[in-house]
């Protein structure tokens, strides 16, 4: 259901072309909202269809040049309805919480690794989000609706911080886990006890 609303958000921030769009998805509503350059076509389809977007007439010669939509006042009413829905909040659905959860019961072998990779991608996403917010958002720019966009890109750090914090203080768990306690100090030789029994 969300889709098509994102991307009449992201026509009217500016039109574009389905391929325009993919790459603009990647570097912003794909981070919460991801999709394909198929579902994209797929769905640019449906609302053009729909009579909520249209193809912008092209400017020079047609042949080899990509088209263009815009969103018509039908995509805007649907997208301000929408956007004043309410809605429950979703489940989590994070394979990773769940692989943990059956290692409790069938031994954590090879869980340590999956942790360490999942701890480096959000790493890595944290800091693709904190150049993002230092290169588009500085403190004097973040006025009007840009602080909205800001608002979304701080819920987007604030998610992969915690995943790295939580991440790292799994991975220390399950090494704990998987390392051996000390041995039990050798026990003293015994000294023979009487035999009361001869």
């Amino acid at each position: 259901m969300s889709l098509p609303h994102a991307i009449l958000t992201a026509l009217l921030e500016k039109p574009s072309s389905g391929l325009e769009l993919t790459r603009r998805f990647d570097k912003s509503i794909g981070f919460f909202w991801p999709a394909t350059h198929q579902q994209i076509y797929r769905e640019l389809g449906r609302l053009e269809a729909a009579g909520q977007i249209r193809a912008l007439q092209p400017s020079g010669p047609v042949r080899g040049q990509k088209k263009e939509y815009e969103v018509l006042p039908e995509g805007r009413a649907e997208l301000a309805r929408w956007t004043a829905e309410g809605a429950a909040p979703r489940a989590v659905r994070e394979p990773l919480l769940l692989r943990l959860r059956a290692a409790a019961v069938v031994g954590t072998d090879g869980l340590a690794a999956e942790v360490r990779r999942h701890l480096a991608l959000h790493r890595a996403q944290l800091d693709d989000y904190r150049e993002i917010e230092r290169h588009d958002f500085p403190a004097e720019t973040t006025a009007g609706e840009n602080r909205l966009q800001h608002a979304v890109l701080r819920a987007g750090i604030g998610l992969e911080a915690f995943w790295v914090q939580w991440l790292a203080e799994t991975l220390e768990t399950l090494e704990a886990l998987e390392t051996p306690g000390p041995l039990p100090p050798d026990q003293p030789d015994q000294p023979d006890q009487p035999d009361h029994g001869a």
